[in-house]
């Protein structure tokens, strides 16, 4: 009952009903309707509110183009903005509202922006918002921000799913129109693995809105035919709801599949898939958009695009308006005026701007040589003038400015489009996507019988050069149809002309954009943000330039043009982002510990792409500091265990590795022996400092490496570099097992009496096994294990590896072993104040502008062998004695406590950059001292111990004296990890 518009025809079912609302209104469609055809089919022409004056608009177009019909779907959380109508397939149950405007659509109160429009011209926000300069914060940005979108969100989370998906294929045919099936049917029976895409749920293109016919039967039968066969072949897949947006390089094509848009619920399965297709050869066959002409007032509700209007009678039974004009400058408008009248329609008049065009239409009033010069209505078309002064009644009009090919793909390596005199339209230029070859509409082949055969001649010439056999076949026969065109962009006057429908950009905005000196295209664009909306300019980016030209008096392709980039459409973030959101945003790993660090009452913190046990928390303890102090304590005292798997480990060998250790760090490595393991420093190649760790030597030629777990992944690919192009003569092989191996740090006075219970047949005594020892062996019995002496807490220590699949097993021995020492698990905070209380340098302090030099290790830059960045690391401004310098700080008033960050000025200085001295690193509070400790790099920090400096953090607003110390704040001689 609700379905006034509905017509006889179409592609829809009308067996069956489906319920929808509209601004809360009940209406009804059918399945097959978009959420347009079924508000058209319902009378609904006036659907939203232009971006800047917010004038009404009504649906435009019938497909991806559509600049005006941004709607919002779905309530709460699933609330989704800026949905092209177009494009929404109607689904029963479907919630659908207005959006950008304030109050109800037909009463906007933006709409006084309108008013405003002499104010509102091209450039206004470069000339308006910068004086006075006062205002912007206080009146024009909260302003614009309060106005500025369209849509809203939610602002809850996401309820959907997207996912990610890789597709590989020898040749993939972006769009299923004609060409595209043809194609995709000569490929296919060619036994090639072909993927067809296209956008729209229903494959044939503009087949499924024509009258036309091929191999003897309607258009749209025949391209169901043809979809028939291709889903029978096992070679082919066919993608409906697909958007091919994005041409990369090596053939890679981005694609986002809507899986469960047209579905009330989704059910837990991806409602979009973001695919990355791999192909070899790529047929595009996208098609062409058309585009509109400019005249006064262009813009009302029922002024639509001729192709459109006819699509929505042809493919959806629907009349857009009860009596129709059609305003056109080629042949194409003509088609849409008989086949309204074939479908019952009422056609006013068809105004033709060409002199002589040689058509009629009974009953209809035909006007040659003439123009819509104005349109009436307020809240939709009621009346359209022509130059002439004529006034017709039309509650529709339909407007055919001819056809743009789609060359948006072919843009995407920098390919520049060219102009075609003939169609009056650009067409892919010379510079293609490499394996990218184009046919039908989308190359400026506007007609149906040369479409067809371009489509099969395109497939079987990328078959052929990918060495497989063309299947014996012809092509379906059809008839060109008529497509004669004679430009005629826009009607000469005082009102407003409009281009840019939802960004409101007026023909009066591209000649002033000209008058004041932005010409380029490229200029013209970002002055009136012609283009720069939803759309993209499909319908507009034509129409605007070509305005330009004729006010600069040059051709079109004098003036030149733009080029498209990624994506094609509008790519929803979430899709982008595919699982990757909450606690996937990214991938983290789990340390071998994990589950038992879990069961004992650790809190976890993100180190690097790890997840690592930050501190065990204990009844009675008030917060983390009680936790982190009694770790500490504890380990020191006796014996503490905590998990260091994800240290970086590469195991390097070879005849030539202690070589190539001995030229990858800056320290010596060829002689180390056996069974010892030494602290390096690597350089980059500018000589600044980027990591540190040990390397231990297991025999002549294996060596196990540690790197920092931030550098882990680069130190890696570094030493691979080194390895295959920097000296690719050296017997040397690399393997990252860091996740291989399960590491533990067991350090403390009693971790000797722990391991000796642990290791098998090994003696720990301080003779047998000493400071920066190692060896494989097995402990409890068997179990294979590597062991080295090395402390990072200064204490004694080891650490002590199995393979990862032991690890959680391995901590539980290691704590059941351990009870009997008051063994005491710690996190990263203990590990972090230990070794600041040691003086270790860590990620704060190897920052990538830090030199051995300011580290204290300068003496490790061996001046008798070459490494990586050693000669650069001796410029003399690395090395000045006055430079910054690695030490410590304790806070005068040692109740307060540091922050790192503060920077370091002498007594009486301003606090300015002139007068800077240097900065803290690292902070912690000391369990053992009492009181806060720090590391940072001061000037001359090594001449100036006893001084009091001042540590100025202006950020937290606070002034800390502190006193410049050793930055080995316990045990600065190392008697405890040598004991």
């Amino acid at each position: 009952m609700s379905q006034t518009h509905r017509i006889g025809g179409g592609l829809i079912d009308r067996s069956q009903t489906l319920n929808f609302a509209w601004n809360g209104r009940k209406m009804q469609g059918h399945p097959g309707d978009t959420l347009a055809s079924a508000l058209l089919a319902n009378g609904e022409h006036f659907v939203a509110r232009s971006f800047k004056y917010h004038r009404p608009r009504g649906i435009f177009s019938a497909g991806s183009e559509e600049p005006n019909a941004l709607v919002q779907l779905r309530k709460g959380a699933a609330q989704e903005p800026n949905t092209r109508a177009t494009v929404a397939e109607l689904f029963d149950g479907l919630d659908a509202t207005s959006q950008n405007h304030r109050g109800p659509l037909k009463w906007d109160l933006l709409s006084f922006n309108d008013l405003m429009a002499p104010f509102f011209s091209a450039g206004f926000y470069y000339k308006t918002f910068m004086w006075p300069a006062a205002f912007w914060e206080k009146v024009y940005e909260p302003a614009i921000r309060a106005s500025a979108g369209l849509g809203r969100l939610s602002m809850e989370p996401d309820p959907d799913v997207y996912d990610h998906g890789f597709l590989h294929c020898d040749l993939l045919v972006i769009g299923a129109g004609p060409a595209g099936l043809s194609a995709a049917l000569a490929a296919g029976r060619a036994s090639a693995r072909v993927i067809l895409a296209d956008e729209d749920f229903r494959m044939g293109g503009r087949l499924n809105a024509e009258t036309l016919e091929v191999a003897g039967m309607a258009g749209a039968d025949w391209a169901a035919e043809a979809v028939a066969e291709l889903q029978a072949m096992e070679n082919v897949r066919l993608m409906t709801r697909t958007t091919v947006y994005g041409a990369y390089d090596h053939g890679i094509y981005g694609a986002v599949e809507r899986r469960t848009d047209h579905l009330p619920r989704s059910d837990g399965k991806p409602r979009q898939v973001l695919w990355r297709i791999y192909s070899r050869r790529a047929v595009l066959t996208a098609g062409a958009t058309e585009r509109s002409i400019a005249f006064a007032n262009n813009d009302r509700p029922g002024v639509m695009l001729a192709g459109a209007v006819r699509a929505y009678a042809n493919r959806w039974g629907v009349a857009p308006g009860k009596r129709v004009a059609v305003f056109t400058n080629n042949d194409d408008g003509w088609r849409t005026a008989t086949d309204l009248q074939a479908r019952g329609v009422e056609v006013a008049a068809v105004i033709d701007s060409r002199d002589g065009a040689g058509h009629t239409l009974a009953g209809a009033l035909v006007a040659t040589g003439s123009a819509v010069a104005d349109t009436s209505g307020r809240h939709g078309l009621n009346a359209i003038t022509l130059t002439n002064g004529q006034r017709i009644e039309a509650d529709c009009l339909a407007v055919a400015g001819g056809w743009s090919p789609n060359v948006h793909l072919t843009c995407h390596h920098r390919g520049r489009p060219v102009w075609r005199e003939d169609i009056a339209a650009f067409t892919p230029g010379g510079e293609l996507p490499p394996g990218m070859t184009v046919a039908g509409a989308a190359k400026g082949t506007l007609t149906l019988a040369a479409a067809l055969v371009e489509g099969w001649a395109a497939a079987e010439a990328a078959v052929k050069d990918m060495g497989l056999t063309p299947a014996k076949a012809v092509t379906p026969k059809a008839e060109d149809e008529a497509a004669d065109i004679t430009p005629f962009w826009h009607v000469a006057g005082k009102k407003r002309a409009w281009v840019d429908l939802q960004n409101d950009v007026t023909s009066k905005d591209v000649k002033q954009s000209q008058r004041e000196g932005f010409r380029s295209v490229e200029l013209l664009k970002r002055y009136t943000t012609l283009g720069m909306a939803t759309d993209q300019g499909k319908t507009a980016n034509v129409l605007g330039l070509a305005i330009l030209a004729e006010a600069a008096g040059k051709s079109i392709p004098e003036t030149g043009t733009t080029i498209f980039r990624p994506p094609y459409t509008p790519v929803p973030i979430g899709t982008f982002a595919g699982r990757a959101r909450g606690r996937d945003f990214r991938p983290y790993r789990l340390t071998p510990s994990h589950e038992w660090a879990k069961e004992n009452g650790a809190t976890f913190v993100e180190t690097g792409m790890w997840l690592r046990a930050q501190w065990f928390a204990r009844p009675g303890e008030k917060g983390w500091r009680d936790s982190v102090d009694r770790e500490v304590e504890m380990t020191r005292r006796s014996v503490g265990i905590c998990d260091v798997t994800t240290l970086g480990k590469i195991d390097i060998q070879g005849r030539d590795a202690a070589e190539f250790l001995n030229r990858v760090y800056a320290n010596p490595f060829l002689k180390l022996p056996v069974g010892k393991v030494r602290y390096g420093l690597m350089l980059r190649e500018d000589g600044f400092a980027y990591d540190d760790g040990t390397t231990a030597r297991l025999s002549e030629t294996h060596f196990v490496m540690t790197t920092t777990t931030a550098n882990a992944v680069a130190v890696f690919r570094n030493l691979e570099f080194a390895r295959q192009c920097l000296w690719p003569d050296l017997d040397v092989h690399l393997i990252s097992t860091t996740d291989g191996w399960a590491q533990f740090a067991v350090a403390g006075p009693m971790s000797r009496a722990l391991l000796q219970k642990v290791v098998d047949d090994l003696d720990l005594s301080n003779d047998a096994f000493p400071f920066m020892a190692c060896a494989e062996r097995t402990v409890f019995g068997g179990t294979p294990a590597r062991l080295f002496r090395i402390s990072f807490s200064g204490e004694l220590a080891y650490e002590i590896a199995v393979p990862a699949r032991y690890g959680d097993a391995m901590v539980r021995a290691l704590m059941k072993v351990g009870e009997q020492f008051d063994a005491v698990p710690y996190g990263t905070e203990a590990l972090g104040v230990m070794r600041i209380e040691k003086g270790h340098a860590a990620g704060n302090e190897l920052n990538g502008q830090s030199t051995a030099a300011m580290l204290g290790l300068g003496g490790m830059v061996s001046k008798t062998k070459d490494s990586i960045g050693s000669k650069l690391s001796e410029r003399d401004e690395m090395n000045r004695e006055d430079d910054l310098r690695l030490v410590g700080f304790h806070p005068v008033d040692k109740a307060v406590l540091l922050n790192a960050g503060a920077h370091f000025l002498t007594k009486g200085d301003p606090e300015d950059m002139a007068h800077d001295q240097g900065w803290m690193t690292s902070v912690a509070f000391s369990p053992e001292l009492g009181h806060s400790v720090g590391l940072g790099f001061l000037k001359r920090g090594k001449e100036r111990m006893g001084e009091i400096v001042r540590a100025y953090d202006p950020v937290r607003g606070k002034d800390t004296l502190v006193e410049v110390v050793s930055p080995h704040h316990v045990d600065p001689e190392g008697d405890r990890q040598r004991a």
